[in-house]
């Protein structure tokens, strides 16, 4: 900002070359062209080529792309289409993640646009209405309760101007303005009393101030600015993805190479094993397995933005499905961001309709009715004064028009109080008195009932006392009939012999959906957090009314963490429920502390002090209603609708996309290692001929690797999700028992295709033609099987039964597709030909559909052994 606040308002002008009258438009068009639109700078997006070689770096893409190319020289060149087909896989994936990237761009440009503040400004000398954007340094603004500040600027008039400061400063009160001529230089941004700062709010009083700087200018853009340049991590989930990719790798070419020396050991030719050894390469490598994780996360993505959130990268909402901590600012997310009169003391004899109305006159909001229900602009407190008198049925314009108001003396926050003189129709004046209790209890000497005692006395403060025990912010009113106006509006000979009337107990009420959503954290093993720059004794009320904060939990404050080294912090982090009183930097330690701990964090944000803790945490939820340009820059996510509860369905979205992975990689690669089994085994036994032929193999990963696969990957979230733990970020995906798991499967899945060969050579086999047939007979067993086996990774414990065989309308497209695709090669004589397959008699289709729909019964018999050994433990300690 410079050093504007120390200079007087002449001075500020005459730097500016600005007038009192405000900037004529040619002038203003010149500077707009000099200093540059009035916005936050947005990091230079990649060009489209630099984007489409940035997909390049997956490992997973790499090794796709070797495939296709190693396709390519095993079928000599003459060959093309199994290439072909792999290349488009990757040129797919890549447009697809392109396209998803672009629309979430799009749909933060949209909310960009729809939230585009306007700005009442003086041009040639009248007020008028123009874009924030195109506001310049010399042009003077007009201001209001309500507006949000568009620019940083020196105030050069105002009446009882306040400003909401806490976006930039984490000051949670508002601050009071005054068009001082100068301060010291070294005056501290929260205490430039002359200054308005870009993103702030006014929130109650008028004024006038000249623009001193605009866009990255501006003490929001310099905060702006340190953030554009910093990078991300890898969510767990691209970490996961490059150890199966480096694995795979990894397997490919110990495969290749095994495969080739023992066809060299037993004397095959050179040019076979290396055809033979280059398709089981090819097989072994899901190449729809980018392509699934993609279309899965986009598919999330689009789900989550009609949930009200919008997700700037793919990968993010995964990393918030296995979150275990949301770090959850109080107002506007967990409350309704409204000061609301929750209790109303009247001192004996006092009436509620005198109380309302001194409640609603002395104030500067003003009521509106929208829809039939009451609302207030300006200062939040006051405004809930005026709504609720309005609720009472007093009305605060048919009072004024009553009671006109002729005088008054502005609240300040040495005096905390307020008073304003009102017009009586039948002659005289009323005094209306509203502020702190103890401060106005001093200047009253009256009840309703008469002098007041020592006895009301202790009753007005015995009300406060349990007010303020229950979080309530209390206010209190007073008044005071009048024969004559002052002769001088001084607090000190107007504000005394006052009539107590009664005290309001306000506070910002919980979101009702958040207490649903917070009990289901507890069941998911999630730990709400709150975090709050507001007091102790009220984030505390309201986080037990929602059960964050549970008996046994603590609260701590800001002051108190300063005293708190690092390393105890990380250690009792999870005995602390509730932060309060906190600055941005207590945010970033009590986020790294529990990253500390080994859990992924998620946490919400709407000013720009919040913005650093955004980027620190695993993912930063920005608030898309009152979250600043920089908040939502920083963060991963943006919740249009500014609620906890979307967080929450955003966790469960996160597990249930997870979870389709982790089956999609289940199916592919147990699949896989059936293929790899299959040819291995057939190998090593010095099978004369191949089980199956490389085109086989080729057609196999094309019919059986996408459309059950993708079909996997929108598999409706399974209930009990959200009652289970979340996982840690460092667990691996191939646990001990999934790996179990996909071996036997993998092993199942060829021991059946063996089988099929089998009879085929033995038994089943015409004369002259066994090899033929039983080839055939493997071929379609092997796809089959994997097509009817897609059923079963639907779930890794529950019943096909009990789910619904058909309750996924995409699997049953998927299998009903691949079936038909594979009929087509077996049934129609020339793909006969080119796949190298002879039709198949009655026995042997009966063989093969036996064998192909072996895995249902085999994996309902393991999944119900499973069941039955997880709940041992359970009636173990029942029966105990």
């Amino acid at each position: 900002m410079g050093d504007w606040h120390s200079k007087s308002v002449s001075q500020a002008m005459g730097e500016l070359e600005a007038s009192r009258q405000g900037l004529s438009q040619r002038e203003a068009a010149r500077r707009l062209e000099k200093y540059g639109p009035n916005q936050l700078a947005q990091p230079q997006p990649p060009s489209l080529l630099i984007r489409i070689l940035g997909q390049l770096k997956d490992p997973m893409i790499l090794v796709l792309l070797a495939a296709a190319g190693l396709s390519l020289l095993a079928s000599g060149g003459e060959d093309w289409l199994d290439g072909a087909i792999i290349l488009v896989i990757v040129v797919v994936n890549g447009v697809i993640s392109i396209t998803q990237e672009d629309h979430a761009q799009q749909a933060l440009e949209e909310l960009r646009r729809m939230s585009a503040p306007q700005a009442s400004a003086l041009r040639e000398g009248e007020a008028r209405r123009v874009s924030a954007a195109s506001l310049v340094p010399g042009d003077i603004i007009l201001l209001e309760a309500g507006d949000l500040v568009p620019a940083d600027a020196r105030i050069i008039r105002c009446s009882r101007l306040q400003a909401d400061e806490s976006a930039m400063t984490g000051e949670s009160v508002p601050v009071e303005k005054e068009a001082r001529e100068a301060l010291p230089p070294d005056t501290p941004l929260g205490d430039q009393v002359n200054m308005l700062l870009s993103g702030t709010l006014i929130t109650a009083g008028r004024g006038a101030a000249l623009v001193v700087a605009t866009g990255m200018d501006t003490q929001m853009g310099r905060i702006a600015g340190l953030l554009l340049d910093s990078g991300a991590g890898e969510t767990p989930l691209q970490k996961r993805m490059g150890e199966i990719s480096r694995s795979l790798s990894f397997l490919c070419l110990s495969v290749c190479a095994i495969m080739f020396g023992v066809g060299l050991f037993q004397g095959k030719g050179i040019l076979d094993m290396f055809l033979t050894a280059v398709s089981l390469a090819v097989a072994a490598i899901p190449e729809g397995l980018p392509a699934i994780v993609t279309i899965v996360l986009a598919l999330g993505v689009q789900r989550l933005a009609d949930g009200h959130a919008i997700v700037k990268k793919l990968p993010a909402v995964e990393t918030l499905g296995c979150a275990g901590v949301i770090c959850s600012d109080k107002t506007g997310t967990l409350t309704q961001n409204r000061m609301t009169v929750q209790q109303v003391w009247l001192t004996p004899g006092a009436r509620r309709r005198e109380a309302m109305l001194a409640g609603t006159l002395c104030s500067d909001a003003r009521l509106a009715w929208k829809a039939g229900a009451p609302t207030a602009s300006g200062d939040p407190t006051e405004g809930a004064l005026v709504v609720a008198a309005a609720q009472d049925g007093v009305d605060q314009s048919r009072e004024l028009e009553r009671l006109p108001r002729t005088a008054d003396i502005p609240f300040d926050s040495t005096r905390k109080l307020m008073s304003t003189i009102h017009a009586r129709e039948e002659g005289g004046w009323t005094l209306f008195v509203k502020g702190a209790p103890d401060v106005l209890l001093g200047r009253c000497s009256h009840t309703p009932r008469g002098p007041m005692s020592q006895g009301d006395r202790a009753r007005i403060l015995a009300a406060n006392e349990d007010l303020a025990g229950k979080a309530l912010r209390v206010i209190a009113v007073a008044r005071k009939e009048l024969d004559s106006l002052p002769g001088r509006m001084e607090p000190e000979e107007v504000e005394r012999g006052l009539t107590f009337l009664g005290l309001f107990g306000l506070m910002d009420p919980p979101r009702p959906e958040v207490k649903g959503a917070v009990a289901k954290c507890h069941l998911a093993g999630v730990r709400p957090v709150m975090i709050t720059g507001d007091h102790r004794s009220t984030a505390l009320a309201v986080a037990q009314e929602l059960d964050i904060a549970r008996p046994g939990d603590w609260t701590v404050t800001g002051a108190e963490l300063d005293f708190m080294p690092q390393e105890l912090l990380e250690q009792d982090i999870e005995k602390f429920a509730v932060f309060a009183r906190v600055s941005p930097e207590h945010k970033m330690r009590i986020v790294q502390a529990w990253q500390k701990r080994g859990k992924v964090v998620a946490m919400t944000g709407d000013g720009v002090n919040d913005a650093p803790a955004l980027k620190s945490a695993d993912i930063g939820c920005a608030m898309g209603k009152t979250g600043t340009d920089v908040a939502k820059g920083a963060a991963d996510m943006i919740l249009t609708d500014d609620n906890f509860s979307t967080i929450v369905s955003a966790i469960e979205e996160g597990r249930g996309i997870y979870s389709n992975i982790r089956k999609a990689i289940h199916y592919l690669l147990s699949c896989n290692i059936g293929e790899i089994f299959t040819i291995f085994a057939a190998t090593l036994l010095g099978f004369g001929q191949m089980p199956l032929a490389p085109v086989q193999l080729l057609w196999l990963n094309l019919v059986t690797d996408s459309l059950p696969a993708l079909a996997l990957g929108v598999e409706p979230v399974e209930e009990g999700v959200m009652e289970q733990p979340p996982r840690e970020a460092s667990a691996g995906l191939f646990d001990r028992r999934f790996s179990l798991r996909l071996a036997w499967q993998g092993l199942m899945v060829g021991g059946l295709t063996l089988a099929a060969y089998f009879l085929g050579l033995k038994w089943l086999g015409s004369p002259g033609s066994e090899g033929a047939a039983a080839n055939t007979m493997a071929f379609a067993t092997l796809t089959l099987c994997q097509l009817f086996h897609a059923f079963n990774v639907r779930s890794e414990n529950r019943s096909l039964f009990s789910q619904g065989v058909l309750s996924n309308p995409a699997m049953n497209r998927a299998f009903l597709a691949g079936l038909a695709m594979q009929l087509s090669v077996l049934l129609i004589p020339p793909l006969q030909g080119v796949f190298s397959v002879v039709p198949m008699n009655a026995p042997q289709w009966c063989a093969v559909l036996a064998l192909a729909m072996s895995p249902i019964p085999i994996c309902e018999w393991a999944k119900a052994s499973r069941r039955r050994e997880d709940m041992a433990p359970a009636r173990e300690e029942a029966a105990a």
